[in-house]
C-alpha cells in the first residue's frame, strides 16, 4: 500500500510513499528495494535540493492529513557496498543511488555526523517529528545511514 503522488517537473515524475504505523509491517533495506521494483519503480534516488524539498513538503501534506503518522524513518535509494573499513573522511564518497543515477546530490543532505559508515550501510531520510533536536537540529528530513536489516 501507499499514496501516489505524480508531478512532471522532475525526472522521476511519480513517487509513492509507504508508512506503516504498525511496526510489524515495517521493512528492511533489501525488501523496500524489492517491493519496490515489484511495483515497477525503485526506491527513492534525489537528484537536487528542489526534489528533496517536494519530498519533504509531501511527508508534511501526509501528516497533515490526519493520517496518525508519528516516527518512522523512511528507506531512500542510497546504499553503500564495502567492507566497512572506510575512513570516516572517505565515507560520504562510498555512498551510491541503488538506480545507478550519477547525483552529486548523494553527498549533500547528511545529519550532523553522518554518515557514520561502519556497519551501517543503507540510508534513511529522518522522520521524527516527536524527538528532541540533536546537534543538528531536528531529525527531519535529513539522511542517515542505518543498518540495512533494520525495519523502517
Amino acid at each position: 500500500s501507499g499514496q501516489k503522488v505524480c508531478y512532471g517537473a522532475f525526472k522521476h515524475s511519480c513517487y509513492k510513499l509507504a508508512y506503516f504505523q504498525d511496526l510489524s509491517r515495517r521493512v528492511g533495506f533489501q525488501e523496500a528495494r524489492q517491493a519496490c521494483e515489484i511495483d515497477g519503480g525503485a526506491l527513492l534516488s534525489l537528484e537536487s535540493e528542489a526534489e528533496q524539498q517536494l519530498i519533504e513538503n509531501m511527508l508534511q501534506n501526509l501528516t497533515k492529513s490526519g493520517s496518525g503518522i508519528s516516527d518512522g524513518d523512511f528507506w531512500i535509494g542510497l546504499w553503500r557496498s564495502g567492507d566497512g573499513l572506510a575512513t570516516s573522511s572517505a565515507c560520504p564518497d562510498l555512498y551510491q543511488w541503488a538506480d545507478g543515477s550519477m547525483s552529486p546530490f548523494r553527498q549533500v543532505n547528511w545529519y550532523t555526523d553522518e554518515p557514520s559508515c561502519g556497519s551501517e550501510a543503507c540510508v534513511v531520510m529522518y522522520h521524527q517529528p516527536t524527538a528532541n533536536p540533536g546537534l543538528g537540529g531536528p531529525y527531519l528530513y535529513q539522511w542517515n545511514d542505518d543498518r540495512c536489516n533494520m525495519k523502517h
